[in-house]
């Protein structure tokens, strides 16, 4: 029915590591903190074809983990890669380092070779950093800004329940972030924990202009009428479609907007519109 990106990013992970979950939950601090206790899903790129086939979703944006051995960043971008080839009509990469490592900088120049269309989803409670580190994410925001690439993050709600893998990237570390760079394209996931509806505020708005939000993880967040106050606070140019698949599948958001009977041209907006802009593809 719709156009474009059906799915603003999903998690991947190759099939060697998950036939190594085991070991990884003793080794790996953040992926045993989200992926022990909860038994979650984890998806190979054939498996998110097969989900994306049977949701009717045209294409997403795929992204990696983040891990504690460096090692693992550059088997996941490589994996990336490769499905991406596989897949090239399906399937849109993002790179994924931690902004702090010595080897950053040369891991993203490499996925920029190998065709990334952006970076991400960094998780600075994962990845040991913060946004306010001016220097050490310089490398990162330098290689972004020259290339013109989108930096997907993850934000969290300051209030409300604990959950793995919340975190402490709050709304306002993600203003001041985009603030402080405002030539960067920037993606906070999550519904930027609830930055959004901050942007009521003139100010906060003027400051927010180079920001999108994707709506991933909504249903365990928030009601599904977070899309029209969301619309009626930024609009529907900044809301960009996204499962956190196979956390959730596509197919309960799809369910939640089709309930929600919003026009035509929101929809489109949100359901790969916005993300096709971002991305500079073809609308046709």
């Amino acid at each position: 029915r719709w156009l474009g990106i059906r799915e603003r990013y999903t998690h991947i992970i190759a099939p060697e590591i998950i036939a190594g979950r085991e070991g990884h939950l003793q080794q790996e601090e953040w992926f045993a903190h989200l992926y022990g206790p909860t038994n979650a899903p984890m998806a190979s790129a054939r498996e998110l074809v097969a989900e994306m086939d049977r949701c009717g979703v045209d294409r997403s944006v795929v992204c990696g983990f983040a891990w504690n051995s460096f090692d693992l960043y550059v088997e996941t971008n490589s994996y990336i890669a490769d499905a991406v080839s596989r897949f090239p009509d399906r399937l849109i990469g993002f790179a994924n380092v931690p902004p702090l490592h010595p080897g950053a900088a040369a891991e993203l120049e490499r996925c920029l070779q190998l065709g990334f269309a952006g970076i991400g989803e960094l998780k600075p409670d994962g990845q040991g950093f913060e946004l306010s580190d001016r220097e050490g994410m310089a490398a990162l925001t330098t290689l972004a800004r020259e290339n013109g690439l989108p930096l997907l993050i993850h934000l969290s709600e300051p209030v409300g329940r604990l959950y793995p893998g919340k975190g402490h990237t709050s709304p306002r570390k993600g203003f001041e972030f985009a603030a402080g760079n405002p030539e960067l394209k920037l993606v906070y996931a999550h519904w930027g924990g609830g930055l959004p509806f901050y942007e009521l505020m003139p100010d906060v708005r003027q400051a927010l202009t180079n920001v999108c939000y994707d709506c991933s993880a909504s249903p365990y967040l928030y009601r599904s009428d977070v899309y029209r106050v969301a619309l009626g606070s930024v609009g529907r140019d900044k809301i960009l479609f996204g499962s956190d698949y196979p956390l959730i599948s596509p197919e309960r958001y799809l369910r939640e907007l089709d309930g929600l009977n919003l026009g035509e041209e929101d929809r489109a907006a949100i359901l790969g519109g916005n993300a096709m802009s971002l991305l500079g593809l073809e609308t046709s």
